[in-house]
C-alpha cells in the first residue's frame, strides 16, 4: 500500500475494473476520489475503442464517477497517433464502430468506403459487425494492405460474462489470410510511450489497474510501470499462477474497493 501511495499517476482500465457494462464495481467511484485525495492524477486507459472519449465521458459521469474529458485515453487515440506520425498520407480502410470512425475522422483521417482500395487494414472491437465488412478487410488483406488492429483483447467483460472482443474479430481474419496484425493499445510499447508523454509523469510514478493480465498487467511489467491486477473482470488468480514469476502482477486485489 505503501508503494501506491507514492505514485503520482493512476491509469485506470474501466470494462472489469470499475465497472462491468453498466454495473458500477462496488466502491469504485469512492476509490477515484481517494486517489484525487491523495493528490495523484487519474488516466482513464481502456483497450475498448467501440466508444470515443467523450460517450466514455457520458457514461462515466451517469455511473457516478468524477472525470474529465482530458483524463479518457482509448487505443483508437493511440493507434491514430501512430498513424499520423508513422503512415501519413496512406488510405485506411476501418472495420469498427461509428463512434471509432468519429475519432479517426477528428484527427484527419478518413476512412475509405466499402469496395475501395486501402492501404491500410485497421480491426477493432466492432459491434456493428457485417459479413461485408469482414469479407472487405480481409479481401485487402489478401491484396497487400498492412493489418493494424486497435487493441489485442479477447473479450469484453460484461454484467452477464464476455462477448467477443478485438483480438477475437482479429483471429477470425488472421484464419481467412494468413496475416498476423500488429496490435496497439494495451500492453504494447506505443501506449506505455503515449501514457508517459500524454501525462508528463514518469513510469516510474505510474501505477496501471486492471483485471486483464494479457494487457494491463503486462503494460506493467514490460514497459516499468507497477501493475496492479484485480480480480473483479477477466482475469483468475489460476490465470496468475501459470504465468512466470517476470509477468505476474506487482500487487493483487479483488477489486478496487480493497485498495485503501
Amino acid at each position: 500500500m505503501d508503494l501506491l501511495r507514492e505514485k503520482k499517476l493512476f491509469v485506470m482500465d474501466m470494462d472489469g475494473t470499475i465497472y462491468l457494462g453498466d454495473k458500477v464495481i462496488k466502491g469504485a467511484p469512492e476509490f477515484i476520489q481517494r486517489v484525487r485525495d491523495n493528490n495523484a492524477k487519474v488516466m482513464y486507459f481502456t483497450n475498448n475503442a467501440s466508444k470515443n472519449p467523450d460517450l466514455y465521458l457520458e457514461k462515466l459521469h451517469r455511473l457516478g464517477f468524477t472525470a474529465h474529458r482530458e483524463e479518457i485515453v482509448t487505443s483508437g487515440d493511440v493507434t491514430v497517433g501512430f498513424l499520423n506520425k508513422h503512415r501519413a498520407g496512406k488510405t485506411v480502410y476501418l472495420m469498427g464502430t461509428p463512434a471509432l470512425h468519429e475519432t479517426f475522422e477528428k484527427a484527419g483521417i478518413h476512412p475509405v468506403k466499402e469496395g475501395e482500395p486501402a492501404d491500410i487494414v485497421v480491426v477493432s472491437f466492432d459491434t456493428t459487425l457485417t459479413y461485408e465488412k469482414l469479407d472487405n478487410a480481409c479481401a485487402l488483406i489478401r491484396n497487400g494492405a498492412e493489418f493494424l488492429s486497435t487493441h489485442p483483447d479477447i473479450n469484453c467483460p460484461i454484467e452477464n460474462g464476455f462477448m467477443p472482443d478485438s483480438g477475437a474479430i482479429c483471429a477470425l481474419v488472421t484464419l481467412s489470410t494468413g496475416v498476423e496484425p500488429r496490435y496497439f493499445g494495451k500492453p504494447n510499447a506505443e501506449t506505455a510511450e503515449y501514457i508517459e508523454d500524454y501525462s508528463g509523469i514518469a513510469r516510474k510514478d505510474t501505477v496501471m489497474i486492471g483485471d486483464r493480465l494479457y494487457t494491463d498487467i503486462a503494460t506493467g511489467k514490460k514497459h516499468g510501470i507497477t501493475a496492479a491486477f484485480v480480480l473483479s473482470g477477466e482475469g483468475t488468480m489460476e490465470d496468475v499462477e501459470k504465468l512466470d514469476d517476470s509477468m505476474k502482477p506487482d500487487i493483487i486485489f479483488g477489486s478496487v474497493d480493497d485498495i485503501r
